[in-house]
């Protein structure tokens, strides 16, 4: 029996990066930490921690670092059944956090990070296939992660959070271009603010959430700390107030965000004809609320594994 046969109901299939963040240390800017990351991996950590079945379909080098990331996601629950293997590095991608969020410089050529194969086959297994990130948007697994996409859209829920990184070694024409197809694939899309600003600089982020979810999707805007939105279908918009934290860390804290959407969708019955477009608004409410709570148990410690909810915390 295949590792795909095994996922069982509500498993989530996660497509994309596990990399090292370089980040500098809070008492000296000088040393820097190295740290598991990469959007996706952080979500299929985040979604193990949370109680949902998760396969990282990513691809694990052949030095200390991926060994590092193995053990976070081993350590969370993640399944690593799809995860490719290589003797190649690991891509780094050092941070610089500054007043309005972090960006980031990467280390990606000749990585084992975006050796990823195409996972088409095995999307049926799934209930739920999420995809986004660096390895949407550049070569050699920008193919794979698109032909997974367009499977999982035809047979499982389709999510997809762009997570649009700008950097020297990214091309941010061909990069955008792939991030829109793939926005446009999705039946529910997790985008920020920013991610949308960048993705169609021409429109106001309301305007482009409204838009998508205009063409029977459930588009989710993130805005740090002025909260979040949704916008299901034609309906009018739901928004909720981000929960207030002392702040500690802000990285990772979307993709924990995305990772108690994920949850959220996979333990609770949603109408397959429907669809998350047709969510009630209480559901929503219900949603977004679940996702800032885990988001803000990131935002109040150092590190980028979300505190999973007390029983009954919904």
């Amino acid at each position: 029996m295949t590792p795909a046969q095994e996922a069982g109901p509500g498993a989530v299939l996660v497509m994309g990066e596990a990399l090292i963040d370089l980040v500098p240390a809070p008492d000296d800017p000088a040393v820097f930490r190295a740290e598991p990351g990469g959007a996706p991996a952080n979500v299929a950590a985040g979604l193990a921690r949370l109680g949902t079945p998760s396969w990282f379909a990513g691809a694990l080098g052949g030095d200390g670092f991926a060994r590092l990331i193995e053990q976070r996601l081993v350590s969370a629950g993640t399944e690593l059944g799809l995860c490719a293997r290589s003797e190649l590095p690991t891509t780094l991608a050092v941070a610089d956090p500054g007043p309005h969020g972090t960006s980031y410089h990467f280390h990606l050529a000749d990585t084992a990070t975006f050796r990823l194969p195409d996972h088409s086959a095995e999307v049926e297994r799934f209930a739920v296939v999420y995809a986004g990130g660096v390895a949407a948007a550049v070569d050699p697994s920008a193919a794979a992660v698109a032909a997974t996409a367009r499977a999982g859209a035809r047979h499982s829920l389709l999510v997809v959070d762009p997570n649009v990184r700008e950097d020297r070694t990214i091309d941010p024409e061909l990069s955008l271009r792939r991030l829109r197809e793939l926005c446009e694939l999705a039946q529910v899309v997790k985008a920020s603010d920013e991610d949308l600003a960048r993705l169609w600089p021409d429109a106001d982020p309301d305007e482009s959430g409204r838009r998508l979810a205009a063409d029977g999707r459930l588009v989710l805007v993130t805005r740090g700390a002025k909260g979040s939105t949704a916008y299901a279908g034609t309906a009018e918009p739901v928004s909720v107030s981000a929960v207030p934290v002392e702040v500690v860390n802000t990285i990772g804290a979307g993709d924990a965000f995305m990772a108690a959407v994920l949850h959220w969708l996979s333990t609770t019955p949603v109408d397959g004809a429907a669809g998350p477009a047709l969510l009630e608004r209480e559901q929503i409410t219900e949603m977004l609320g679940f996702a800032s709570r885990v988001a803000a148990s990131v935002c109040a410690k150092a590190g980028t594994e979300p505190t999973p909810p007390l029983p009954g915390d919904r």
